[in-house]
């Protein structure tokens, strides 16, 4: 057993192991705790910092910020956190496996662009010569949407990543490595991701990896016991996204909006105007369509387990996904 597939599975065994502790009832009529990421700018920054959910849901509604969604996964089961808005599918797809009981309550954000690799610059590595990565030492955020990118993406090149020195690092720490010249190739997304691009490049543009059906989005997750017990509630906090999603659509909201959720996010006007320009936001009807939580995404979470059983990297996948998508409160808040 390599070091990813081990990590795979000792996340995937401590979200079920916490897991048990939390199916009992809870309330929440007071506060409510909800992870995001920092770098990873979205329209709901906006209601986040002027209020907009807490009056809306009647309660106080906290926020934490993350590196990766495998610690989201872990913060759920202990109980720690509601919501997860942003995280990745590979990680929901790790713990949904092993049997945490989340579920996807919409698409947070669509970004085929937001999320690679980047291969040091003196190697002149490209997808021309791609084979020349055997041996190369790659920082990887393991379990996340980047590392099912990485894997994907070698697949494609024909290139087995036990081949490589494969290192979890998260895409703060991996931009770093890259900068340092201590790692070759790094994988990431966001602010994290811009920075590892100072010194090098990709092997596959968005459009490339969509080509190869490599979908890269996140979802809004939750613990499943939460949707059920407080519905009206999840519905009105994707309300709240939504609108604030429409809001940005509309370019004119965008002098007042931007400033807001660049300081939320951490960054500068300039990156964030860049890095949402490269995001995409379904609206409440593309999401409860076909496409997408009507059905798209039950296969594609069945697809991503199905691969990442093949790679080893988790034992079983289950037989469907069905249970792991909930669009109730979303087919709720379209009618509020």
């Amino acid at each position: 057993m390599n070091f990813s597939t081990k990590l795979l599975y000792g996340i995937a065994a401590a979200a079920v192991i916490a897991g048990t502790g939390t199916a009992r009832a809870a309330s929440y009529d007071k506060e409510i705790t909800v992870a995001y990421f920092l770098e990873w700018p979205m329209p709901f920054q906006y209601a986040k910092v002027k209020g907009l959910y807490d009056e809306a849901l009647g309660v106080k509604v906290n926020w934490k910020s993350f590196d990766a969604g495998t610690a989201m996964s872990a913060a759920m089961a202990s109980g720690d956190i509601q919501i997860s808005v942003s995280q990745g599918v590979p990680p929901f797809v790790v713990v949904t496996s092993a049997g945490q009981d989340l579920q996807v309550a919409d698409i947070a954000v669509v970004y085929n662009d937001n999320d690679n690799c980047v291969v040091r610059s003196e190697h002149e590595i490209t997808k021309d010569n791609a084979a020349d990565l055997v041996g190369k030492k790659v920082a990887v955020p393991i379990g996340t949407a980047a590392h099912y990118g990485f894997l994907k993406q070698m697949e494609h090149f024909g290139v087995d990543p036990a081949s490589m020195e494969v290192v979890d690092m998260a895409p703060p720490d991996g931009a770093a490595a890259i900068a340092q010249g201590s790692v070759d190739m790094a994988c990431g997304w966001g602010g994290s991701l811009r920075r590892m691009k100072e010194h090098g490049n990709v092997l596959l543009t968005g459009a490339e990896k969509a080509e190869l059906g490599i979908k890269v989005y996140d979802v809004t997750s939750v613990p499943a016991t939460f949707a059920a017990e407080n519905a009206e509630m999840l519905a009105k906090f994707l309300k709240v996204t939504a609108d604030m999603n429409a809001m940005w659509a509309d370019e004119a909201n965008r002098a007042e909006m931007l400033p807001v959720i660049a300081k939320d996010a951490g960054m500068d006007e300039q990156a964030t105007s860049e890095t949402l320009a490269g995001f995409e936001f379904p609206t409440v009807e593309a999401q409860l369509s076909s496409d997408w939580l009507g059905g798209g995404t039950q296969a594609f979470l069945k697809g991503v387990a199905d691969f990442f059983v093949q790679q080893g990297n988790i034992p079983a996948a289950r037989d469907t996904y069905d249970g792991a998508v909930n669009s109730e409160a979303l087919s709720s808040a379209a009618s509020m």
